[in-house]
């Protein structure tokens, strides 16, 4: 059985073919930061414009190279939400054309949850229950997954989630979007750190989030400091360490407080090198992260947590176009 993966919740154009072993055939991912850097952030009538371009095309790749065709794809796997509706209605509508046409069933794929099952592509012994943190530039949550898969919100960012505020920081800052990499990059050049910002609601007794404080404190001394190399270095090097240091935190608590050791990182702020790093120092509890290049969106992701999903209920074939947006968890 082979599955294939379409993602387009955003500005990453996702394509990725499974076997029925979940196993990843072959991957391909085009991205729009070219596009969306000269204005800061994403503009969704361009990411829209450029996945209908790119589909067609990835898709053909993805299929000479693996001497397949249309013909041999047995599921087709497709987010459904939560994203921007534009990009989501591309990637449904190939979707669904594809199945109609060539009469392949479809599933529709909780973007969330892709990401949260993600580490098991390459961590073959990762199995629930878990603790996920799912971190990114438009979602923070911190949930429970248990042995059936059924998965539990334990917190959430009140506001910012820890991507937006890497990104809007960075933007202050000068930097070049996305503002994650950037600020990374700067705080590795670090010397002597003068800054120490606030570490938001690490002490509260829930597990919620909030990074709206924290944005604003850094803006703040931004607009008072001149900012040369170093001082850029300095604040990126305290903002990225607050930020861990938070969700480490959370994370910790839950897993502790749950007696659930494994926690699993995902989310294309899963890819920061400090956070990896700091997470692999904690004791009694074991962290995963997918594959670096399954961090950020991708059809990979999709095509397997579709795949899951078929095993473990039964889904009925149709060929309405209903992204959702709002989806949650």
């Amino acid at each position: 059985m082979i599955t294939l993966g379409i993602e387009s919740s955003c500005d990453d154009t996702g394509l990725a073919i499974v076997n029925s072993d979940g196993k990843i055939i072959d991957h391909i991912t085009s991205s729009q930061h070219e596009i969306h850097a000269q204005y800061g952030g994403i503009v969704p009538e361009l990411a829209s414009r450029d996945h209908v371009k790119k589909f067609i095309p990835l898709l053909d790749i993805l299929l000479k190279r693996n001497s397949l065709t249309i013909s041999a794809i047995n599921l087709i796997a497709f987010t459904n939400g939560p994203g921007l509706l534009g990009p989501l209605l591309v990637g449904a509508s190939l979707s669904k054309s594809l199945g109609w046409s060539n009469n392949i069933p479809t599933i529709e794929v909780n973007h969330l949850e892709a990401h949260i099952y993600s580490p098991m592509i390459t961590e073959e012994n990762l199995r629930p229950p878990f603790i996920s943190l799912l971190v990114s530039g438009g979602h923070t949550i911190l949930s429970a997954v248990d042995v059936n898969f059924n998965i539990q919100t334990l917190g959430a960012t009140l506001d910012d989630s820890a991507g937006e505020c890497f990104d809007k920081i960075a933007r202050k800052l000068g930097l070049s979007y996305p503002g994650g990499p950037q600020i990374s990059k700067r705080a590795e050049n670090s010397i002597d750190n003068t800054f120490i910002f606030p570490r938001p609601m690490i002490k509260s007794n829930n597990y919620d989030f909030s990074f709206s404080g924290l944005k604003t404190h850094v803006i703040n001394v931004v607009n008072q400091t001149d900012l040369t190399d170093e001082n850029i270095n300095n604040i990126s090097f305290e903002l990225q360490n607050a930020i861990v240091e938070t969700l480490i935190n959370k994370s910790k608590k839950a897993s502790d407080d749950l007696g659930i050791n494994n926690i699993v990182i995902t989310g294309g702020v899963s890819a920061n090198q400090k956070l990896r790093d700091d997470f692999s120092l904690l004791k009694g509890c074991k962290a995963y992260f997918p594959d670096v290049k399954f961090s950020t969106d991708n059809g990979a992701m999709i095509a397997y947590a579709g795949l899951l999903k078929s095993k473990t209920c039964k889904f009925k074939n149709n060929y309405k176009i209903k992204p959702n947006p709002s989806l949650t968890l």
